[in-house]
């Protein structure tokens, strides 16, 4: 079982997708995660994890784990993105790293 949390750009990455029938199976995507049925992940350099989505352009959710039960969504894209939404994805992990340090109860 995980807890997922989004920050608000996948938040916006999510409800910013046009296609209806994609934005519900990324959504139950999410949901499976809540109860421990991560699918198809990858491990990326930074602690951060790719779920992969194999319909339409190759859809990609971005991750960071914590406690073993926490999954905090970072932001999502395709395979035109991929490059760019890892970077993105490796920099906020950093900085959810750098908050936590200066801040534990974060």
């Amino acid at each position: 079982m995980y807890t997922v949390v989004e920050t608000e750009a996948f938040s916006k990455w999510l409800a910013g997708l046009k296609d209806r029938p994609t934005r519900i199976r990324l959504q139950l995507r999410l949901r499976k995660a809540t109860l421990g049925q991560l699918g198809d992940v990858k491990p990326l350099s930074g602690g951060v994890f790719e779920m992969r989505e194999f319909f339409g352009p190759g859809w990609r959710m971005y991750y960071v784990e914590r406690a073993g039960t926490l999954i905090i969504m970072l932001g999502g894209g395709d395979k035109s993105s991929q490059s760019r939404d890892i970077e993105r994805a490796r920099k906020m992990a950093k900085e959810l790293h750098d908050e936590q340090s200066q801040d534990p109860a974060f």
